[in-house]
């Protein structure tokens, strides 16, 4: 399991994440942070992740930056760039969603489904078998089922985790309805810049990852430049995303995200492909999760 970063003790960490108790942000930083004391700032936006890091920089933030099948949230990269927080760590939760009710009703009693719109996206075959169910979306998966229950909703259902269900007592009617199985969203643990070396003090484990931001003159042939020195010296490129610069047309900033095994070659790299690039930010330096089955 790829848990248990942190060991400084009789700390209680301030985790803020997007979404409500039992959402997948909840478990993926209750596994992240397993074996320590947290406490959830449950906020409604990834917007208010952020502004909480800003308002006390000894929180902590957790985001959802790439599924497997969504794909990424082109959004939460922006905002990590402007927001100026760091990456200390990364987590690959597996994904499975439950389809759920009141405890008192069935699948005949059900006419519309609420969730949030990457979850009803992941489970667009599972819905596509059911055409008679309004499909409704929503803020947030756990949200849904705890609305739902609180405001004793008949006939309505929500597509959350199986954790969530149980929390607000829901009737779950169907487990792993999620169309891939092999359904993961990558999540980042992003800190203020000032606490990063700290927290990297607490955190044992070897830095062999790096996301970074770079703009790119527009000329022929810059994009290939920088990757043919990336692969000369022998970094493994694990994704790249473009986004358009507003204002600025046909110019592009590169997301990317690049894992190593020699740290030299990595600082060696960088400091080769920074002058061919017109802007380069470090995101954060940080140990590579591993998928969670």
């Amino acid at each position: 399991m790829d848990a248990g970063f942190f060991f400084k003790e009789n700390v209680m960490r301030k985790i803020a994440i997007q979404g409500t108790l039992g959402s997948y942000h909840d478990i993926a930083a209750h596994k992240y942070f397993e074996g320590e004391d947290i406490e959830l700032i449950c906020c409604a936006t990834f917007e208010e992740v952020f502004a909480a890091i800003k308002k006390d920089s000894h929180t902590i933030g957790m985001l959802a930056i790439e599924n497997t099948i969504a794909g990424s949230l082109l959004q939460n990269n922006e905002l990590l760039r402007l927001s100026g927080s760091q990456i200390i760590g990364e987590y690959k939760l597996r994904i499975s969603h439950c389809f759920v009710c009141l405890p008192e009703e069935d699948w005949s009693d059900i006419t519309e489904v609420n969730s949030h719109p990457i979850a009803l996206m992941q489970c667009r075959e599972f819905l596509s078998q059911h055409p008679r169910i309004k499909v409704v979306e929503a803020e947030d998966t756990a949200l849904s089922a705890e609305t739902i229950k609180r405001e004793k909703l008949s006939g309505h259902a929500a597509i959350c985790s199986k954790l969530a269900a149980e929390r607000y007592g829901m009737k779950i009617l169907q487990e792993g309805i999620e169309t891939n199985k092999h359904n993961f969203t990558r999540f980042l643990i992003v800190a203020d810049p000032w606490q990063v070396d700290e927290l990297n003090r607490l955190n044992h484990r070897e830095i062999n990852k790096s996301s970074m931001v770079f703009t790119l003159p527009h000329t022929e042939g810059s994009l290939s430049q920088v990757l043919s020195i990336l692969s000369f010296y022998r970094i493994n490129l694990t994704k790249i995303q473009s986004l358009p610069i507003i204002g600025r047309e046909w110019e592009y900033q590169f997301y990317v995200d690049i894992v190593f095994d020699n740290l030299l070659k990595y600082k060696q790299a960088i400091a080769a492909i920074t002058p061919l690039t017109k802007e380069l930010k470090i995101l954060g330096e940080y140990a590579e999760g591993k998928s969670n089955i």
